[in-house]
């Protein structure tokens, strides 16, 4: 069983989490510069299987796809073209942020840390997958 990778895609950066082997558990690994995605991930499934990719789908409020999308269509569609056997899915992504800087709180990060977009982005994408592994087991 191959791990399953979370990816919570911006404009400058993408953060990165990842499941254990046995997708028990999700586990926030990285955020890297949205422009070096395609050579990490091409780097880190030549070390670990990855099964799965999970990517945040940002919404509005209404349902409708956020401004966002412009910079993930794209993304989305060469990482398919790149691995066409890897099953790619979209999971909604809204409030993740909030529930980041929320779980920061309650984990008694100082300012200083919460400030820290890439730590945001990374717990970010971990809450992305974590939802994800949620939804299958109900």
């Amino acid at each position: 069983m191959g791990r399953i990778l979370a990816i919570d895609y911006g404009k400058k950066r993408a953060g990165i989490a990842v499941t254990d082997p046995l997708q028990i558990i999700a586990n926030g690994l990285t955020t890297v510069y949205s422009h070096e995605l395609h050579a990490f991930l091409k780097d880190y499934m030549q070390k670990e299987s990855v099964e799965r990719i999970i990517i945040g789908l940002p919404k509005q409020m209404d349902n409708n796809p956020s401004e966002n999308m412009k910079y993930i269509e794209p993304f989305v569609k060469s990482l398919k073209k790149k691995y066409p056997t890897l099953p790619i899915e979209y999971v909604d992504e809204r409030f993740t942020s909030v529930l980041a800087h929320r779980a920061m709180l309650d984990g008694g990060l100082k300012k200083k840390d919460r400030q820290n977009k890439a730590l945001v982005d990374e717990i970010s994408a971990t809450i992305i997958l974590q939802s994800y592994l949620e939804s299958k087991r109900f």
